[in-house]
């Protein structure tokens, strides 16, 4: 029995032991960004850095559809430039709109900011978004350079 007893806490002290050798779990998530401190309010981040990707969260936009636009990726383009990106790093975009046809006639406004590097995309017309004033959200993946 006494055997018995020493080998489970050689076990026991080994196993210990591995476990305390091992290097800390390296974050995920390297960096994140807030646009203030309603955020914890709400849940999320503004931005968030995985890797050489960063995932940007819906942003929106109220009023008309130029003004929405203007308003949304204005501040995305802020949050690009936190990073020293450029909507040309820009490789996947999600827009969820109110009036999808309303944004469809004034793709001008958007190509203010891509020119004609323009990312994969996904454009959906929902009933409602977070807050029923916003016409426009959009969401970006970003790609840093390497």
């Amino acid at each position: 029995m006494k055997r018995i007893l020493i080998f489970f806490l050689l076990l026991a002290s080994v196993l210990v032991g591995a476990e305390s050798s091992q290097p800390p779990a390296v974050p995920l998530k390297t960096d994140k960004f807030r646009l203030g401190d309603w955020e914890d309010d709400i849940g999320y981040r503004q931005a968030v850095r995985v890797g050489n990707t960063l995932y940007i969260s819906g942003t929106v936009g109220s009023g008309d559809m130029p003004a929405a636009i203007r308003e949304a990726f204005g501040v995305l383009e802020k949050t690009l430039r936190h990073y020293g990106l450029t909507f040309q790093h820009v490789v996947k975009e999600n827009i969820y709109t109110t009036q999808l046809d309303v944004l469809k006639s004034n793709l001008a406004v958007r190509r203010e900011f891509y020119g004609k590097d323009f990312p994969a995309g996904t454009w959906v017309q929902v009933s409602r978004l977070y807050d029923p004033t916003h016409v426009i959200e959009v969401e970006l993946i970003a790609v840093f350079p390497e």
